[in-house]
């Protein structure tokens, strides 16, 4: 390729993760040629890279420990401890396989090729690649912007001091060791889930967040109901605002002001988990396309003001995550095969989340205190793990699960779970939610037994 004269595709994505190549794939296996670019060189985005796959292997390992000394407690079996380095060489294998697994899809694909390097926006049809001395231009009818997130890093002062979810959780990590303390700036769902991990692994924890409660924004009735079992593991100090971070011999201190007084904490390390946010590619606002509070400006079909050109995943702020991310991805390509014409829409409220901490919490849609921020008239139905015979088995009788209902109807409109399976119940509980289904048709369904997903049935019964 040369600058005077460019390349052509039908379709370049900016980033090669979940919001780019579910559509990649679609398109090329449709027939359009299509050019992905990416700095890692990899087709796969944070996710894999250092976020949901890497974290949950961890997450994982600190469950089945947790088991195996609550069993041990009963002495059922014998005590064992953690090899943290090999837990670590297990979360580099499974990414090394996944990668491995990407490339060979890659490989079999026509039409589909993944350019190392940095991107930059030339003008609505021209995007400049980036690599080492090179600078090559690719025209292209339309361009899928899913650049992606990064790790939000606050002025506080020492910040630089501190590690993030980067050195924890990247292929070949820093961190390769279990601290005897760590500090967590930051009780959103990175900050509490490694808070999580680490307390199951033996270190001493501490929370710090500087609103009024852990996991901001979501659902309070469901918060509520985690944090107790979150309480023995690790100390949380809620209202917090750090001020600086200092070296000291040992290790580092965290100084805060809370309640009105300067208080600090002493950890072997300090982890950064304050967020992320959106990365805009260089030319983007050129084109004259708007960034919001959130992310890139775009409509419930991935477009921006120009038609042509989609923005995807996290870099539209809207529900970052990797499996929302697919979905954009996928409405994307929908509509560019439909010559940008919008034929599919992506629906946020049928999107589940899931917060891995130990125990796990998991919503969708619209929960309660949603509904009544819209002064929606919904009917609850609940059901308590205590009487579950899966939670029994396993000794994790804590939580619950809240369905909503649209009264009237009876139709589902959300739900929450705190506790066991939570990440697997809010699937079921969001496909229902998603397609409508009436708490009759819930309540209809037979559920397995014993598995905790009877209590969906169960809850809805209830009503019925």
């Amino acid at each position: 390729m040369s600058a005077a004269s460019p390349a052509a595709v039908d379709v370049i994505t900016i980033g090669a993760g979940g919001g780019a190549y579910p559509a990649g794939f679609h398109l090329a296996r449709a027939g359009l040629r299509v050019a992905m670019v990416d700095p890692k060189g990899v087709m796969s985005g944070n996710c894999l890279a250092e976020g949901c796959v890497p974290s949950k292997a961890v997450r994982e390992m600190a469950h089945h420990l947790e088991r195996h000394r609550r069993f041990h407690a009963r002495g059922m079996v014998d005590a064992s401890g953690i090899d943290y380095a090999r837990v670590v060489r297990h979360k580099d294998w499974v990414q090394e396989l996944r990668y491995a697994q990407h490339a060979s899809e890659l490989e079999e694909t026509p039409n589909l090729a993944l350019l190392g390097g940095r991107a930059r926006i030339v003008d609505e049809h021209t995007v400049q690649v980036e690599a080492g001395d090179r600078r090559d231009l690719i025209s292209a009818r339309r361009i899928i912007v899913a650049s992606g997130s990064d790790i939000s890093r606050p002025p506080i002062p020492g910040a630089e001091l501190c590690i993030t979810s980067r050195d924890i959780y990247a292929l070949r990590p820093t961190v390769d060791r279990v601290p005897a303390s760590l500090v967590v700036i930051g009780a959103g769902y990175i900050g509490l889930e490694t808070a999580s991990f680490f307390a199951a692994f033996g270190a001493r924890v501490t929370v710090l967040e500087m609103l009024d409660q852990i996991l901001p924004g979501l659902d309070r009735d469901m918060v509520g109901t985690l944090a107790p079992l979150l309480a023995p593991a690790f100390e949380t100090v809620l209202g917090a605002q750090v001020t600086r971070v200092e070296r000291m011999p040992g290790g580092l201190r965290v100084r805060y002001r809370a309640q009105g007084r300067e208080r600090h904490v002493d950890g072997e390390q300090v982890l950064l988990a304050a967020g992320r946010h959106p990365v805009i590619p260089d030319g983007f606002r050129e084109l004259g396309l708007t960034v919001g509070r959130l992310g890139a400006d775009v409509s419930p079909a991935m477009q921006t003001a120009l038609p042509h050109v989609y923005a995807c995943g996290d870099v539209n702020g809207r529900t970052p995550l990797f499996h929302a991310a697919v979905r954009q991805s996928l409405v994307a390509a929908r509509n560019i095969l439909a010559g940008d014409r919008p034929t599919d829409y992506f629906d946020r409220s049928a999107v589940p989340t899931t917060v891995f901490t130990l125990p796990a919490a998991a919503c969708v849609g619209v929960t309660g205190g949603e509904a009544r921020a819209r002064a929606m008239d919904v009917l609850e139905a609940s059901y308590a793990f205590e009487g579950d015979s899966r939670a029994q088995i396993f000794g994790e009788m804590g939580g619950e699960i809240r369905l909503f209902f649209e009264a009237g109807s009876l139709r589902l409109v959300g739900g929450w779970v705190v506790g066991i399976d939570a990440g697997n119940l809010i699937g079921e509980i969001g496909t229902a939610a998603a397609h409508r289904l009436t708490a009759r048709q819930l309540a209809d369904f037979p559920d397995q037994h014993p598995m905790a997903s009877e209590g969906i049935s169960k809850a809805a019964r209830s009503l019925v």
